[in-house]
């Protein structure tokens, strides 16, 4: 075994004939020395120890030659008994030092004691953990003089390794340990213990170190003699104060008595816990459960604002979009009226009457379009192209124009602040918002009172944005624009009404009710703030908070644009609404250009694709069909890089308007528009491009070609949709061919019965008879019949392959058909006959 230096530890041989031994003990050499009466009872003590069972016990003169009984043989383990009876430094010379030590204090009259000192065992052959207790005690002489030494053992073991997986599980669960004896008032605890308590790591713990860490209210109930006026198993829970932080924390107390049986004697043993950290959740607990029904009540009314301001969102989001969409079928059919309105108006010029009726129909185009536009600024619909507005400018400018309109009843003061940040605007609609809120202050004072305006710097805070239950406000800077009247004000039960659109509180025929619903619907859409304060019989105020920026101002300069001229380009009209798309080509071909045209996207490109020349392309924002127009754009200007594009609508759908705004380089002409309006828009963005195309060869636009010289060819078109029919055989007569039309098989063959074709173009997928099968029935009857096989379906391996047959996809253009048509029919005859269109369908 290997232990420190200066810890005595013993290893001991057992069993030998131990009796056999001391009876030829000789005293003389054992140095018990005389009277041989003394030495004969020595021997007998000894030889009794010697013999005994327990405790362990060895003993060994001043020469070191030891004995030890049958207890301790098994300490001594392998080395048993070839070291019984030698010197104790000859048979454990790995402890001779310490053995000689220990002889020497004990032979000088001292004793020595060990308490669970730890050592290392072979008893097998193997290493083995050991405690024990060791005493050392001097044998003496009738004089007092030590003679030899006695020593005792007592393994501990076991009792050392249960206490320290005890103090483990203390440890990992928090839990200390204390053992109490009333009789005698003796403490004993744990280190957790000590740790809970904050007692120091060593010394002895007593009733009046607990006492003075002790709370004053709990001295009653912790302190360990109160246990025996208490029920031992009662749970207590008391405080104890650190006296150098004063930090109060809870301990718990339980635990149980141990009886002897037939003794008065017992002791108490139980545990203590930290419990700190529950009775701060208990008391969090309480406090909630106290508060509950408070809590509960504000949570419940905050929950009704929350709904009611999601409510007032959801209804205002609905409108919004039923009014967006109402507006942009409301505007394509103004546009229908509009554009015919102004055809017409070209037919009957002289006719003054007529004239006059013409003008009073366009002024109510007029109306309903401004009508649509305060819709569409409600529903946040509009195309907006913002410019960086000084407010403050603005204001001034419009200073003249504000007081023609109020009158001169009302006091218009304008207060601008000095440093004022600029906004990010749409000029126009800024100045409707203004002239709005201006006219319905001059309403709500009947024609008399003040009016002030004033622009300002503001900033809104994260608490305020917080309070109101809209994200679509961002905290940050802002430039305030605030009218305020001096009029009757606005009732609180109506004041969140104010914004929805036919809304009023005017007499019957004096307002529509839609200008706060534009100013309300233009400022999200330019994502600022609006809000109204107002109290009945002291006026209102409506401020507008519109997003600042740090851009420098823009410059607007109005150009004079001229009078209404057309040109001779060659324009691709894109437009589903079939009126629009007659309309607006009647006003182009009547402007003087030369017009294309397309009922979708894909139809667009298809003629784009012909190679045709096309200097402009005119395309709706909204249509039907996978192809979208700004990609329709995209595609047409990598195929011809000079080409101009312009989109039209009443409901952007934010294809080309994304946060309010148009996309940079995107020119729109929102319907519905005028011929004059329409005209300088073309030559606007014609001349533009051609300025752009002269510094890119490359992206110039070839002068059209003239139109290929054709045949005038006999030609039945056979078509179930009558749409795509009517378009087909339009084009095919603006090429100077003889046209009849049919909407079936079976009228098809009726039309070949009454006079001969030269072509027949016929849909694949008819009703009744496939166009395969009709082309089939009229070869038999005129095998020179040439046939074109329209089809929207990637399949063609049916299809007759002949040179008197071939296939035009689906969506196809002018230019496609009319190729088609003169590749069967190459040479350049023309008849002289009149076109004849029957539509027996």
């Amino acid at each position: 075994m290997a232990v420190p230096p200066t810890d005595p530890v013993w290893f001991l041989p057992p069993d030998r004939e131990l009796g056999r031994m001391i009876r030829d003990l000789d005293p003389s050499s054992t140095g018990l020395g005389e009277p041989a009466s003394w030495a004969a009872a020595t021997q007998h003590a000894l030889a009794t120890m010697l013999r005994a069972d327990a405790p362990m016990s060895l003993f060994h003169g001043p020469d070191g030659v030891f004995f030890y009984n049958d207890a301790y043989r098994a300490i001594a383990g392998m080395r048993h008994p070839e070291v019984l009876g030698r010197p104790v430094v000859e048979a454990w010379p790995e402890l001779a030092d310490f053995h000689r030590n220990v002889l020497g204090e004990v032979m000088a009259g001292r004793t020595l004691a060990y308490r669970d000192r730890h050592v290392v065992l072979n008893r097998s052959g193997e290493p083995e953990d050991v405690w024990m207790h060791i005493d050392f005690s001097p044998v003496v002489d009738p004089a007092g003089i030590p003679v030899a030494v006695l020593a005792v053992l007592k393994e501990t073991t076991r009792r050392v390794e249960v206490e320290e997986r005890l103090r483990i599980a203390q440890q990992a669960g928090g839990v200390g340990s204390f053992e109490w004896f009333p009789e005698t008032g003796r403490l004993e605890v744990s280190d957790q213990y000590r740790r809970i308590w904050g007692l120091p790591d060593e010394g002895p713990v007593t009733d009046a170190m607990l006492s003075r860490l002790l709370h004053p209210d709990d001295l009653h109930a912790a302190a360990p003699q109160r246990l025996e006026r208490a029920n031992p198993l009662e749970y207590t829970e008391y405080r104890r104060v650190d006296p150098l932080t004063g930090e109060v924390r809870w301990i718990a107390r339980r635990g149980e008595v141990i009886t002897h049986a037939g003794q008065a004697r017992r002791r108490f043993i139980g545990i203590v816990m930290d419990i700190t950290a529950r009775k701060r959740a208990e008391n969090e607990l309480a406090t909630f459960a106290a508060t509950l029904q408070d809590r509960v009540a504000e949570r419940s009314a905050e929950l009704l604002r929350t709904q009611d301001a999601l409510r007032q969102s959801q209804k205002m989001e609905a409108i919004g979009n039923l009014t967006g969409g109402v507006a942009h079928d409301f505007n394509n059919l103004l546009q229908v009226i509009s554009g015919n309105l102004q055809l017409l108006a070209e037919d009957i010029g002289g006719n003054e009457r007529a004239e006059r009726r013409v003008r009073h129909a366009l002024a109510g185009v007029a109306r309903g379009s401004k009508l649509a536009s305060q819709l569409l600024a409600f529903g946040r619909r509009q195309p907006l192209a913002p410019k960086v507005v000084n407010v403050g400018r603005f204001i001034r400018d419009m200073d003249e124009l504000l007081r023609r309109t109020l009158g001169e009843a009302i006091e218009v003061e304008t207060i601008v602040a000095g440093g004022l940040w600029n906004t990010l605007i749409d000029p126009g609609n800024v100045e409707n918002a203004l002239l709005n809120l201006a006219i319905n202050a001059r309403d709500a004072m009947d024609g008399q009172g003040r009016l002030t305006i004033e622009a300002g710097n503001a900033y809104l805070d994260a608490s305020y944005v917080d309070a109101l239950d809209d994200a679509d406000v961002a905290a940050g800077q802002y430039v305030l624009l605030a009218v305020t009247d001096t009029g009757h004000g606005i009732d609180a039960t109506i004041v969140d009404k104010v914004f929805e659109p036919f809304f009023t509180t005017k007499a019957e025929g004096r307002g529509t009710g839609l200008g706060l619903s534009m100013v309300y619907g233009f400022v999200k859409q330019s994502g600022g703030h609006i809000k109204v304060y107002s109290e009945p019989g002291e006026g209102t105020t409506v401020k507008l908070y519109l997003p600042r920026t740090t851009q420098s101002e823009d410059i607007v300069v109005d150009v004079d644009a001229g009078p209404v001229t057309g040109g001779t380009e060659t324009v691709l009209v894109a437009e589903d609404d079939d009126s629009v798309r007659e309309t607006v080509v009647a006003m182009l071909a009547d402007l003087g250009y030369r017009v294309l045209k397309a009922r979708d996207a894909q139809s667009a490109l298809s003629i784009v694709d012909s190679g045709i020349p096309i200097d402009l392309l005119f395309t709706d924002v909204v249509m039907p069909g996978p192809l979208k127009s700004p990609e329709l754009a995209r595609k047409a200007r990598e195929r011809l890089p000079g080409v101009a594009v312009l989109f039209t609508s009443g409901y952007t759908e934010n294809s080309i308007v994304h946060g309010g705004r148009l996309d940079d380089g995107v020119e729109l002409l929102s319907k519905p528009y005028t011929r004059e309006t329409l005209a300088r828009k073309l030559r606007q963005i014609l001349s533009a491009q051609a300025l752009r195309n002269a510094g890119d060869p490359a992206a110039q636009v070839a002068a059209p070609a003239a139109p290929p010289a054709t045949r005038a060819v006999r030609i039945v078109v056979v078509e179930d949709d009558w749409l795509v029919r009517s378009t087909v055989v339009e084009m095919l007569q603006l090429r100077g061919h003889e046209v009849r039309e049919a909407g079936d098989g079976s009228r098809a063959v009726a039309l070949f019965d009454d006079a001969e074709a030269d072509l027949l173009i016929t849909d694949v997928g008819l009703p009744g008879m496939s166009g395969i099968d009709l082309a089939a029935t009229l070869r038999e009857r005129q095998p020179t019949l040439a046939v074109i096989f329209a089809t929207g379906h990637a399949g063609t391996a049916d299809l007759p392959a002949d040179d008197r047959s071939m296939v035009l996809a689906k969506p196809y253009g002018s230019t496609a058909l009319n190729q088609a048509v003169t590749r069967l029919f190459p040479t350049p005859v023309i008849r002289d006959r009149p076109a004849n269109r029957a539509d027996p369908s």
